[in-house]
């Protein structure tokens, strides 16, 4: 049964993994690893203000992710503890987004203080109920903002820009780990009631939407304008089929469980 402490000292396990290779190859500091005495304001515009912007106010809605994730998932130990870690990580990303824009002058101290009282003003709900939907929803969006991040760390590159490389080659890394984890504990939940991990990731399938979708105003107007988003046909190629595929699901086999609902 899920509830076995197999299962939790599996989950534990899965948690301790992250946490080691987090400790020993990924931990970056905002103020040391970014290269920001290369800021040059030849590289700003009015596009990127706006794409980073939308990074940036997604990431901050940070606190209602870790604060609600965390009461989702107090009583299993290794997955209270990722959120945990998970939140601090998610916390750093959003500060180095920030720290950019005030950085770079492409946003003032005030302009940010207007994002962070938009953020503020309309809490993030969980989109689903439970842990095991929401570690469906985990590996879906953590790899969809891998994605995401990689193409502008692409385009940072390509434009010369060298602190905005570096931020966004440190925060798809980040990312990468999470969907990373999230997979490893749906692998594990498999294993113990495949049926219902199955009606669980179609129904979360059915229902994905990024986190800042509804709440950001004018998100999808932002990701086509700017270039912030993915395309659908990248998320079914990268994010969706892999995910499949790793847990030996058909799309047959979803779309049965779907009609069946």
């Amino acid at each position: 049964m899920r509830g076995t402490n197999t299962f939790r000292e599996k989950t534990y396990n899965c948690y301790l993994q992250f946490l080691e290779v987090a400790e020993r190859r990924r931990r970056w500091n905002v103020f040391d690893d970014i290269p920001w005495e290369h800021l040059d304001p030849h590289h700003n515009s009015s596009l990127k203000a706006r794409r980073l912007e939308t990074f940036c106010m997604e990431e901050l809605y940070v606190p209602d992710y870790g604060s609600l994730g965390l009461a989702l998932t107090r009583a299993q130990a290794g997955l209270a503890w990722f959120q945990m870690s998970w939140t601090a990580e998610e916390a750093r990303h959003g500060l180095a987004l920030r720290e950019y824009l005030r950085r770079s002058e492409m946003r003032s101290e005030a302009e940010i203080a207007t994002l962070e009282t938009t953020v503020s003003a309309t809490p993030w709900k969980l989109p689903f109920a439970t842990s095991r939907q929401m570690a469906c929803y985990g590996a879906l969006q953590e790899s969809a903002t891998y994605l995401a991040y990689r193409a502008q760390k692409e385009l940072a590159h390509a434009e010369g820009d060298q602190p905005l490389e570096a931020i966004f080659s440190l925060l798809s890394r980040d990312e990468a780990a999470h969907a990373g984890f999230y997979r490893a504990v749906i692998q594990l939940e498999i294993e113990e009631d495949r049926p219902g991990v199955v009606a669980d990731l179609a129904k979360v399938i059915a229902g994905f939407k990024m986190p800042g979708d509804g709440l950001i105003p004018d998100y999808q107007e932002r990701l086509r304008s700017t270039g912030a988003g993915i395309s659908p046909r990248t998320f079914v190629a990268h994010t969706l089929l892999p995910l499949l595929k790793l847990l030996k699901i058909s799309r047959a086999e979803l779309r049965a469980v779907t009609r069946g609902s």
